[in-house]
């Protein structure tokens, strides 16, 4: 049987960390998904940034509450990937037991997975400008969402009210939606390259009663009358916020969370939402939230030497926007990495990192200032263009230069900005070299 053999792959040739296993399977039996998921309550979780993190908050929180969860952690969001996570924990015992599957899944492919699942929860995170050779401008991405939403019209969507993009959707489903009720942002002015500034109904420029960052907020269109919905799980209050951590409340609920930045505030909103929406109790969501750890490239700290860096992954100018406000929350000495790279998974279109705010790096007398990646050279001349002083870059063409230069940086806290393949190659690299003691 195709479950048992690519099984045996996945644990026993692959250790369980490959699309290989679920490709496999899709050939001998397309049909595949259908019967290893059977029985799971499936909750899918899409967008454009948040997803790893969210998906790793809501499952913690079901563990949290002593149910049994599975989930593709290691970010193989893509119909294969996802495929293999299933096999990876499929058993031919126990099938009656209430079992939950919170599956990270890739834009376009959510259309490939409610073919074969009918999801009880879809969420959708948020939309921004990302990888432009593959999925084109967010009206793009979102349409690409959509068709596979319209094979589950059962299914619950728990979506982003302050993404302008999410209301008004021609979909039958029961729609919830949640948001901030308030911002650390003052600017009631939408950027000039925010990704969504006029109404998807008459094309109007969007006026906000406040944004949390990029198109995100409050937003109202004064030609025609459309509006952020009403939300059911809202952001009251933002107590603190730093570099490392902040704390608020949803829905009166004081959260803890030792993560920093509004998109990981957004982040533990999302978990709530669809947390509270499975009926798991207040205390679950508090305790698996100020608990939570970062996950493996989304603000994780490694010791490199005896330097502490912090490795965050960045792909689109809202992402990296938000991290470069993370970080300015640091009154830290820090030294600043940069490593760009432009294979298929990063987006081979790197014009976008002239879109993402760098000068505000000026601010801040940083005395290091490494740059590596497979683009090194246009990260240099974007950097450089940003004001940054170039006398302070050094240009590291390979991982053992990068490595013996973080060593001897001079900062307290070394911050590496890293898109997805450069991230990841570079933790190979650290594990392999024992920086790190768990790969995935």
């Amino acid at each position: 049987m195709a479950s048992n053999i690519t099984q045996f792959l996945s644990k026993h040739l692959l250790k369980g960390g490959s699309n290989f296993p679920g490709k496999i399977a899709l050939k001998i039996d397309p049909n595949i998904l259908e019967y290893i998921a059977d029985n799971y309550k499936v909750i899918l979780i899409t967008g454009t940034n948040g997803k790893t993190t969210t998906t790793s908050m809501l499952s913690n929180a079901l563990k949290e509450q002593g149910l049994k969860v599975i989930t593709n952690e290691t970010g193989a969001n893509m119909l294969p990937g996802i495929v293999s996570c299933f096999i990876a924990n499929f058993s031919f015992f126990n099938q009656k037991e209430e079992r939950y599957a919170v599956i990270e899944v890739d834009e376009a492919n959510v259309k490939f997975i409610t073919e074969k699942l009918k999801p009880k929860i879809i969420t959708i995170t948020n939309l921004f400008r990302d990888q432009l050779d593959r999925y084109g401008e967010v009206y793009t991405t979102l349409n690409k969402i959509l068709e596979g939403v319209v094979k589950s019209p059962e299914s619950t969507l728990v979506l982003n009210g302050d993404e302008s993009l999410l209301g008004k959707l021609p979909l039958n489903n029961n729609i919830l939606y949640y948001g901030f009720n308030t911002s650390s942002n003052p600017n009631k002015e939408i950027d000039i390259n925010a990704d969504a500034k006029f109404c998807k109904v008459c094309k109007s420029p969007y006026k906000y009663n406040f944004i949390t960052y990029n198109h995100l907020g409050d937003f109202y269109c004064d030609s025609c009358g459309y509006k952020r919905p009403a939300l059911k799980y809202q952001l009251d209050s933002i107590m603190e916020m730093t570099s490392e951590s902040s704390s608020f409340t949803i829905n009166g609920t004081v959260i803890n969370l030792n993560q920093g930045g509004v998109y990981n505030i957004y982040n533990a909103l999302c978990a709530y939402s669809i947390g509270k929406e499975l009926g798991l109790s207040e205390k679950s969501l508090q305790d698996s939230l100020e608990k939570q750890n970062s996950s493996f490239g989304r603000q994780e700290n490694i010791l490199i030497g005896d330097k502490k860096a912090k490795i965050i992954l960045v792909k689109n100018p809202a992402g990296y926007n938000q991290a470069i406000d993370t970080i300015m929350l640091d009154d830290s000495k820090a030294s600043l990495a940069f490593l760009l790279n432009d294979n298929y998974a990063d987006g081979t279109d790197i014009s976008w990192i002239w879109d993402v705010n760098f000068e505000a790096f000026r601010e801040v007398n940083y005395d290091d200032i490494f740059i590596g990646g497979e683009r090194l050279y246009d990260m240099a001349v974007r950097l450089k263009t940003a004001g940054l002083d170039k006398d302070k870059f050094l240009l590291c063409q390979d991982y053992d230069k990068l490595t013996e230069s973080l060593k001897n940086a001079k900062g307290d806290i070394i911050y590496v900005l890293a898109t997805y393949t450069a991230m990841i190659n570079y933790r190979k690299y650290l594990y392999s070299k024992g920086f790190i003691k768990k790969l995935w």
